[in-house]
């Protein structure tokens, strides 16, 4: 019987994972497009978004990243790794790294965005999902399979 339910579960999860979306959508609970905006945190501190309306999409300037300050902690870094030479002397601090979210009422997430890391100068797409009260922001490159889920928090 426990193999049984495991087995389920098992299937659940995978299921979840091969549609590329996040194992917790069952549990989407955004019903506007404003939810999104705020001040949120990932779990561990490595980094503060400040998520905001931009007209018609939403965006995010980074108010810290733990990889885009010196080792100070409080001077962030230039973009150097940025693909426009223009742009490689400019500070990260408050840089918008999230562009293009828009809403989509019928999955009741935010996609279309795009996500750039200021730590590697590339830019990934993006969609964001809100999911018991945490933000899910996942990057990735091509299908949303491939990339990266950073689950973030309403900072106090």
């Amino acid at each position: 019987m426990v193999k049984s339910l495991m087995g389920l579960l098992l299937a659940a999860v995978l299921s979840a994972g091969m549609t590329g979306l996040p194992v917790g959508e069952a549990f989407a609970q955004a019903s506007s497009p404003d939810q999104i905006v705020g001040v949120w945190q990932s779990e561990d501190g490595n980094l503060k978004l400040e998520m905001f309306d931009a007209g018609e999409t939403y965006a995010a300037r980074v108010l810290y990243g733990k990889l885009l300050v010196e080792a100070d902690g409080k001077t962030f870094k230039k973009d150097t790794l940025n693909p426009d030479p223009s742009l490689r002397n400019r500070s990260l601090e408050r840089a918008i790294l999230v562009t293009n979210l828009k809403w989509d009422a019928a999955d009741r997430r935010w996609e279309g965005g795009n996500f750039y890391s200021g730590a590697t100068g590339q830019t990934h797409s993006a969609q964001a999902t809100l999911v018991t009260g945490k933000l899910e922001l996942r990057a990735y490159r091509g299908t949303t399979l491939l990339g990266r889920t950073m689950v973030l928090r309403r900072a106090q």
